[in-house]
């Protein structure tokens, strides 16, 4: 007979005829139990519909097994795929995510009490958007954070992100050696830490090649707002040939607005690069050149921050840069030179001097650093 009501870990040690701690052991992850004990419980908690009270366990250890993951929005590409990828690999640690929407600036203590109250282990702040503040409140709570693709305000706490001013830096290249001559640069926000150092590198490696009139507009990571700057560029009258999207989910705005509202054949009229390399940047309506965050890279660095940071094995702040490639489609003139194919995808690569050297992608490279 199986027991009515709610079964408990006795009802199981009972039936499996071992220790209640033998249970406790089987359900806890990389905890030590006898292959055949372990056959023995999952059997008697199968037969009985047994299923362990992750809630119930974290009051005992003091351990949720969850981290908190904090974005203000989802509507940027890249964000679900983010997503799909840090959940996978916390999974294998053993944790589960839970995500929460961002704060508006100026609300930052009364989120971080609401999130806190999920007795999250850790947090990955992970929008571009979200207020120094916010983190720094995370930080004084006592809670483990990691910033994800934005740099810390006077460094409070780690951060992992793309090399985004060799980033800028390397579009602006690209740019300049397909011939271009009337360059604009569609920015994310403001107060962003991630679109200003793309936007530095950008308009630094411009000035380095003897341009200083660079057509600055803001999209504000918003489409519709993306949509809005492109009409302002695209009704100048010198209308500029080549644009630097900060991400791509603005970037298919721009491109949209330049083919179906102005007319603009692309890349013939004007070249379009954005920044991400989200999935949909490979669709064939938009093959966007885009700058890569490889999102493997820099989830496992994100991931094992903040581990560490949990199982008190580092106290450092610590702050880590992966450097991405220029993935080339059809969005933007090809330079002469430089176009090496690795697989299935076309990076720019004009280092590549060698033939065996443009026949591999260039290694990605990781840079990270103690923030104390």
């Amino acid at each position: 007979m199986v027991k009515k009501g709610r079964v408990n870990s006795i009802d199981v040690a009972r039936r499996a005829g071992v220790s209640a701690s033998a249970v406790s052991r089987t359900f806890t992850p990389g905890a030590s139990v006898a292959k055949a004990t372990r056959e023995r419980v999952m059997r008697a908690a199968r037969e009985l519909g047994y299923r362990p009270n992750a809630i119930a366990r974290s009051l005992i250890t003091s351990r949720s097994n969850i981290i908190g993951v904090v974005m203000a929005s989802l509507d940027n590409q890249y964000h679900p795929q983010f997503l799909e990828r840090l959940s996978a690999a916390l999974q294998v640690r053993g944790y589960q995510i839970l995500l929460f929407g961002g704060p508006d600036d100026g609300h930052a203590d009364a989120a971080v009490e609401t999130i806190l109250q999920y007795q999250v282990d850790g947090l990955i702040l992970a929008s571009a958007t979200l207020s120094s503040e916010f983190a720094e409140k995370c930080v004084a709570a006592g809670a483990p954070v990691v910033l994800f693709n934005r740099t810390p305000h006077r460094g409070v706490c780690s951060s992992v992100t793309s090399d985004n001013v060799a980033g800028g830096e390397r579009i602006a290249s690209f740019l300049l050696a397909g011939g271009h001559k009337r360059f604009a640069f569609v920015a994310g926000g403001a107060n962003s830490s991630t679109n200003r150092d793309r936007e530095r590198g950008y308009l630094r490696a411009l000035a380095d090649a003897g341009i200083a009139d660079v057509r600055c507009v803001v999209g504000n990571y918003s489409f519709d707002r993306a949509r809005e700057a492109a009409c302002e560029l695209f009704l100048n009258p010198d209308r500029p040939d080549a644009i630097f999207v900060a991400n791509d989910h603005m970037a298919f705005a721009v491109m949209d607005e330049a083919r179906y509202r102005f007319g603009l054949s692309i890349p013939d009229d004007v070249s379009i690069v954005g920044y991400n390399d989200s999935r949909v940047s490979s669709w064939e309506s938009y093959a966007l050149t885009t700058l890569e965050q490889p999102v493997d890279v820099l989830v496992d660095a994100t991931v094992d921050v903040l581990i560490a940071q949990i199982q008190g094995r580092s106290s450092s702040r610590r702050r880590i840069q992966v450097a991405g490639n220029l993935i080339v489609r059809r969005s933007a003139k090809l330079p002469p030179h430089g176009i090496v194919q690795s697989g299935s995808r076309r990076i720019w690569m004009p280092e590549a001097a060698s033939p065996s050297a443009k026949r591999a992608a260039p290694d990605r490279k990781v840079r990270a650093w103690a923030q104390n």
